[in-house]
């Protein structure tokens, strides 16, 4: 019962989310309106806040190695999947990769690890991976996406870090980890706060996504708006296989090529099977690709995870 404590707020925020969005509780605008506050305020005092202070020791290791596979393996099959299989546009192909592979560190991968894996020292380094290098190829992709040439510029890309609120964070609270920066209580008491709203508001968003995005909405016009953009039932199932199944399957055979020991194959695997993190939508929504691609694979993954990550923790623990 204590891996159903840690995704039982997931669900009640995520329905709270979506009922006061039907119940026209937060206008309909809500969903974006939560997603900008979320990408340009709260995620970043999240994520500076967690790098900050997290030592940059476990940022190396076979462990951490071997999920970096799964991670590659799972988003660029999916990133290339995503067009051949089911015949997504460019701007939409990173946030798929990202549906297949991007897991829930924060919010379930806390609690989880804490109670499977009694300690969350791995977790932090599956942290800085996916902050540092998988969140900047995602970012840049979807930047280009956003050029109307579709061009890869070395000076926009460069300046990324700074045009990007998440990006400058985490290069910000990486650099003060490693400086060992202690930032006053009168800078750190306002990004708490702001951290404290990232992950409930983002859920709380991606609960709104869902009504704003139904299809039986009432104002629908007559005519398809995106036909490929609503994902059928197939295309829910592969994403969901690939990230609760596929994934931990490949960090295993990872861990094996590189003896990896028992706890550390467990870390290895349980981490790889959490759900699809809510960045996903949140970056889908920013950018205006993927948007129903993503709430749904978030929803979808984080209700089957229960079962698989308890699997796994089973078999191997």
């Amino acid at each position: 019962m204590t891996l159903v404590s840690a995704f039982v707020p997931i669900w009640i925020l995520t329905a709270a989310g979506y009922a006061a969005c039907r119940w026209g509780l937060l206008g309909e605008a809500a969903a974006s309106v939560l997603g900008r506050f979320v990408f340009h305020l709260a995620m970043p005092a999240a994520l500076f806040l967690a790098l900050a202070r997290m030592p940059l020791s476990g940022f190396a290791g076979r462990s951490l190695l071997a999920f970096g596979v799964s991670t590659v393996a799972v988003i660029g099959f999916g990133w290339v999947g995503a067009s051949r299989l089911f015949g997504r546009e460019p701007g939409e192909r990173p946030i798929w990769g990202m549906t297949a592979g991007y897991v829930n560190s924060a919010n379930l991968g806390i609690p989880i690890a804490t109670q499977v894996l009694g300690d969350v020292s791995f977790l932090a380094a599956v942290v800085l991976l996916q902050v540092l290098v998988v969140t900047p190829v995602i970012l840049v992709a979807l930047d280009r996406h956003c050029d109307p040439h579709g061009r890869v510029r070395v000076r926009r890309i460069a300046s990324l870090p700074v045009r990007n609120p998440v990006i400058l964070a985490s290069l910000l609270g990486v650099a003060c980890s490693a400086a060992g920066v202690r930032l006053p209580s009168v800078a750190a008491a306002p990004l708490a706060l702001l951290a404290g709203a990232a992950v409930p508001a983002a859920l709380v968003a991606l609960g709104a996504s869902l009504h704003r995005t139904a299809p039986s909405r009432a104002a629908e016009p007559a005519e398809p708006a995106e036909p490929a953009e609503l994902p059928g039932p197939a295309e829910l199932a592969v994403i969901s296989a690939l990230k609760l199944v596929a994934q931990p399957i490949v960090a295993y055979a990872a861990g094996l090529a590189l003896h990896l020991s028992a706890p550390q194959m467990l870390a290895v695997v349980v981490c790889a099977g959490l759900p699809t993190a809510q960045n996903t939508f949140i970056f889908a929504q920013e950018y205006g690709v993927g948007e129903t691609v993503a709430n749904r694979a978030v929803v979808a993954t984080t209700t089957l995870s229960l079962a698989t990550v308890a699997a796994a923790a089973t078999l191997l623990g």
